[in-house]
């Protein structure tokens, strides 16, 4: 992150974590403990800072979107939980700690997943308009929609594998963006350019993990990646043509620095 990006950053996150680990003080102690875990692995809070941003990019305090980047974290970390289980992924490691079926066993792992995603929506249930964004996001034509298509293993052409990360990848990235919006009152024509904005970084955050993870993606017999179809560099120039778009849509708007150090962030970051 840039200098300025990072201060922004350092000035939300320790109040938004305090919300985030504060969650289910009513559950039983061993319950709540493998609820936190997993939220407690040290991620870029990639989709709570666009949140942020989305609403201070239409003059408002970015603190107003806090139940929007809430929800978003905690269904997103369901997803990763859900995502490592054996049935799924079959990941040990996430973030180079153990994962959470690795910890507490297979069943309590997809319990913390649907505790995880039902509280996400309890965290925007006075929003009826945040809870149906994330519902869309997070459903059978996004997250999960994209899950599956990734499981059917029928992505062997760009095209293909746009349209399944822009669902598994890009939804919640895309509503991150949009609930932000709709935090500080956005007009449908903010809403319009928020939205162009969100789908161009959700897809250019893809494309650039694949460039990130350029050794594994270039391997011919490897998983389909943006890499593997389009080379090295024109993974590398379409991550950045798609940063392009995303801070033009964000110039659109009132405030808009944030968003574009985001949008950058997204697309040259080393980690």
């Amino acid at each position: 992150m840039t200098p300025s990006l990072a201060a922004w950053a350092a000035g939300l996150v320790p109040d938004f974590e305090a919300a985030l680990f504060g969650r289910f003080e009513d559950a039983d102690p061993g319950f709540r403990e493998a609820l936190r875990y997993p939220l407690q692995t040290g991620g870029k809070r990639i989709r709570p800072l666009l949140a942020f941003a989305a609403a201070g990019a239409l003059g408002a305090d970015p603190r107003r979107a806090l139940p929007a980047a809430l929800a978003l974290e905690l269904v997103h970390t369901y997803s990763l939980v859900h995502d490592d289980l054996p049935a799924m992924d079959d990941d040990d490691l996430r973030r180079g700690r153990p994962t959470v079926h690795k910890v507490y066993g297979e069943a309590m792992a997809i319990l913390v997943g649907d505790a995880l995603l039902t509280e996400g929506f309890a965290v925007i249930a006075e929003s009826p308009a945040m809870v149906r964004e994330l519902a869309a996001a997070a459903g059978a034509v996004g997250m999960v929609g994209g899950q599956v298509l990734d499981i059917a293993g029928g992505s062997q052409d760009v095209v293909s594998l746009t349209r399944l990360h822009a669902r598994k990848t890009g939804a919640l990235i895309r509503a991150a963006a949009r609930m932000g919006g709709f935090a500080a009152g956005a007009d449908a024509r903010q809403l319009e350019a928020l939205t162009r904005y969100g789908e161009a970084v959700g897809l250019a955050f893809q494309v650039a993990d694949d460039v990130l993870d350029a050794e594994q993606d270039a391997a011919p017999e490897g998983p389909p990646s943006f890499v593997r179809l389009l080379g090295l560099a024109g993974a590398t120039a379409e991550a950045s043509r798609l940063g392009d778009v995303a801070c033009g849509a964000a110039e659109e708007l009132p405030a808009a620095e944030r968003l574009v150090e985001l949008a950058r962030f997204a697309v040259e970051r080393t980690i």
